[in-house]
């Protein structure tokens, strides 16, 4: 099963990565008294997409492979994460800076594609996706590292309490509570979806993309809200672990949907935050995840 389990987890993500969106598009409509879009509508605007033309306006082969590169790069996670609480045959060779540098890579690709192609929304957009990410990354990288340090080691396995069974203790809730106030952030979803910023900045980064190339883009967000979701169960729910495979993969799909529900609910019912506001918001929490860290270090 370790050898399987690798396109288990492709063939999970890239299956209920759609639904899940469509989860949150249909609670932000009942939210704001609105009929909203059937479940499986994210699955058909992929499918519309993948139809349409793809333009390449600005010719240059960054601007092509950008998308193939951040879908590359999420799916690459999501195949060596040991998802269902346990590790597989990747995830046993592999460790929380290799996932980190992945997860970097797939935004940096967003930013390669948005300069390369030369748009003056394009190239705002880019530069609010740098702010966030160097602002937001660091969150992530402490949460992974949280698990390793007292673990001692930087596998994924020691990373994951609920793959490693690790003890919970005051650093893991403080990180915890840092976690869920980034989860936003780490989805892009209101009120941090300022990169994007539809209304100001007409799809921010993605403005110049169409086509098969757009719907990669759009499906690869789809799969790091789904990876994200995973992350807060496993790391900060280890308690939901029976030990029995099939099980343990039903419930933590179970507690994602209801994860995806709080993100459905805080997107809606917030306004987008401005650049300024968001960073001093980033900045508090970094300070509040290397406090975790740094508790967690000294317990251990």
């Amino acid at each position: 099963m370790r050898f399987l389990a690798p396109l288990v987890n492709v063939a999970i993500f890239l299956a209920l990565a759609p639904l899940f969106e469509g989860v949150l598009r249909k609670l932000t409509a009942k939210i704001q008294s609105r009929q909203g879009p059937p479940l499986h509508q994210p699955y058909l605007d992929l499918l519309k997409l993948l139809g349409k033309e793809r333009l390449d306006s600005a010719g240059t082969w960054p601007f092509r492979f950008a998308p193939l590169l951040a879908f590359a790069a999420i799916l690459a996670v999501a195949a060596v994460i040991p998802f269902g609480g346990r590790a597989n045959i990747l995830a046993g060779r592999m460790d929380v800076i290799l996932v980190i540098y992945l997860l970097t890579l797939g935004g940096a690709s967003v930013l390669f594609g948005a300069l390369a192609g030369r748009n003056a929304f394009g190239l705002i957009g880019a530069s609010r996706e740098m702010v966030t990410m160097i602002m937001v990354e660091p969150i992530l990288a402490m949460t992974l590292i949280l698990g390793a340090v007292k673990l001692g080691s930087l596998s994924l396995a020691a990373a994951v309490p609920s793959a490693a069974g690790a003890s919970y203790g005051i650093s893991n809730a403080l990180m915890l509570l840092v976690y869920l106030l980034a989860l936003q952030a780490f989805v892009a979803r209101q009120p941090f979806d300022i990169a994007e910023a539809e209304v100001e900045l007409l799809e921010g980064p993605f403005i110049e993309y169409s086509g098969g190339n757009y719907a990669l883009f759009k499906y690869a967000m789809m799969l790091k809200q789904m990876f994200y979701a995973w992350l807060f169960v496993s790391v900060f729910l280890p308690f939901l672990r029976t030990g029995v495979y099939p099980l343990d993969l039903l419930i933590q799909l179970l507690a994602m949907f209801v994860v995806f529900l709080l993100i459905g609910l805080v997107g809606s019912t917030n306004p987008r935050m401005r650049i300024d506001q968001a960073v001093r918001y980033y900045a508090v929490l970094i300070a509040a995840a290397l406090a975790a860290v740094g508790l967690g270090v000294w317990g251990h």
